[in-house]
């Protein structure tokens, strides 16, 4: 990966991403999202607030386990995509993808989703 900045922000939010998920903890989860953030959790089918947190916690009470590795990240000021190579396995059930984020920087420095498609482009 060629950039001209400084990804390791972006590592850090999905290392955290994947810890949470795997701790079970969809409520710290939903706070990686703006207020009004939006989970695309099946292509077409946008969910935010309750629905994006209803989302999560399904994959999550599946007892799934995830796996998930920075790609690419462009930002620009306030805003960044990044791309994520993630993985999502538990008992009878294998998903994978790559997901095109959109985040933003907050007054408080922290990068938060704006957009989570982890579907990507399919």
């Amino acid at each position: 990966m060629t950039t001209a900045h400084d990804t390791s922000p972006f590592t850090r939010h999905v290392d955290r991403w994947v810890r949470l998920f795997n701790a079970g903890d969809a409520a710290a989860l939903d706070r990686l999202y703006e207020d009004d953030g939006l989970l695309v959790p099946v292509p077409g089918h946008p969910a935010t607030g309750p629905g994006r947190l209803a989302a999560n916690g399904h994959l999550i009470g599946l007892g799934a386990t995830m796996t998930a590795s920075l790609r690419h990240a462009y930002a620009t000021g306030d805003l960044a995509l990044i791309v994520v190579d993630w993985s999502v396995t538990a008992t009878g059930l294998a998903l994978s993808g790559v997901a095109t984020d959109v985040l933003r920087r907050g007054d408080d420095g922290a990068w938060r989703l704006v957009i989570d498609n982890p579907s990507g482009t399919s």
